[in-house]
């Protein structure tokens, strides 16, 4: 059985009296262990896609099944244990909190699924050594630079073991040096860690380094 499954997956709003197709019956299926990166152009619903497969979001037709849950069909408290428990989310912008260090900020996830705390910490650890910045634990992030504050972001992702890591726009909002690192550890990680990993961007080289490569175009999801 595939790790994520999309079943004519669609979702659509109104804007005035218009209704806009955003996805119009995506099917997916990822099996465990492996990377699926969608590339299109803006406002294609990369983001959209995403969101729905987080839980973030519900879609108006198909359904998201994450290792056999229908993500949809949760309740509030089953889908904030599913989305501890199971995904590992990457943005775009890194979205630390400014008052916690880079070593809080990995432990928050952990925390907040109640974790033991020697184990969360031992994790919390490793992994920001692993992202290269164990000698900088206690930084808080207006005292890392933008790409290492994106490196703390990926480690805070992996922390809680999760089975699917979505990342959105990963290297985004990073210069080509820092894309470059984050492109790499992101893959060397997810494959270290038997992860599997599904991501959106614009990122050519990014793309590039997936198992498969998808485009979305006119709400419809096929080969890149």
């Amino acid at each position: 059985m595939a790790l994520l499954s999309l079943q004519s997956l669609a979702k659509s709003f109104t804007s005035g009296n218009e209704e806009v197709h955003v996805l119009v019956g995506v099917d997916l299926e990822i099996e465990q262990g492996t990377s699926v990166v969608i590339t299109g152009e803006s406002g294609s619903g990369k983001t959209t896609l995403l969101n729905l497969v987080a839980g973030l979001d519900a879609p108006t037709g198909g359904r998201v099944l994450v290792d056999g849950v229908e993500v949809s069909s949760l309740g509030e408290t089953a889908l904030a244990a599913f989305r501890g428990r199971t995904l590992g989310f990457i943005f775009q912008f890194h979205y630390l909190l400014r008052d916690f260090t880079a070593l809080e900020n990995v432990l928050m996830p952990a925390w907040i699924s109640g974790l033991p705390r020697a184990s969360a910490l031992a994790r919390a650890q490793q992994l920001l050594a692993d992202v290269g910045l164990s000698g900088k634990l206690r930084q808080y992030p207006s005292e890392l630079s933008g790409g290492e504050r994106q490196r703390v972001a990926v480690a805070r992702a992996l922390v809680n073991d999760p089975r699917l890591v979505v990342a959105d726009e990963p290297t985004g909002n990073l210069d080509e040096r820092n894309s470059e690192t984050v492109r790499e550890l992101l893959f060397d990680l997810v494959r270290r860690y038997g992860k599997t990993l599904l991501a959106a961007t614009h990122d050519l080289r990014l793309a590039s380094r997936g198992e498969r490569t998808l485009r979305l175009a006119h709400g419809v999801l096929g080969a890149a």
